[in-house]
């Protein structure tokens, strides 16, 4: 049973995705609801190691103003197959009403395909804070300073603790 607090995400399916379920959570604690490839029936897509591809997703969403969607890789894919999400994570803004679409990158060694219906990232919908960004001469002082990549160690015996 849904959340009655939960956010509304009104979803329109697109002809090619027609079939294949909605975003579904698959556990009971899962942050991510799962995005499907929706590619014709007797479609697949190979990508082959170092490949990338835009894979769709026959969805449309109206996200609550106030919220993003969050496209992020599914683990298994990503530790069993080395595929993973290339712009993670993809923010789909509230006022998009274009398809969804996943951006899929295959980092391992060998042919990941791609067919109808396989479970290929998952959504997870967040709230949005915007920042006001406000022009200083001088900032507060901090002990890490303008320490920027790998200043502060690798190890905590690095860091002095």
């Amino acid at each position: 049973m849904p959340d009655e607090k939960a956010p509304r995400v009104a979803v329109r399916l697109l002809p090619h995705g027609e079939g294949l379920p909605m975003p579904a959570y698959h556990s009971a604690g899962a942050a991510g609801a799962d995005l499907c490839a929706a590619l014709a029936p007797d479609e697949k897509i190979i990508l082959e190691p170092g490949a990338r591809h835009l894979i769709p997703t026959g969805l449309v969403l109206q996200l609550p103003e106030g919220y993003e969607g969050q496209v992020r890789p599914r683990s298994g894919i990503a530790l069993h197959r080395g595929v993973t999400v290339l712009n993670t994570p993809g923010t789909i803004d509230s006022d998009y009403r274009g398809e969804v679409s996943v951006l899929l990158i295959n980092l391992g060694a060998e042919p990941f395909e791609v067919v109808r219906g396989v479970r290929i990232a998952q959504l997870v919908v967040a709230p949005v804070t915007r920042a006001a960004f406000v022009a200083v001469a001088e900032l507060e002082a901090t002990a890490r300073g303008a320490g920027g990549y790998g200043s502060t160690g690798l190890t905590l015996r690095e860091e002095g603790t």
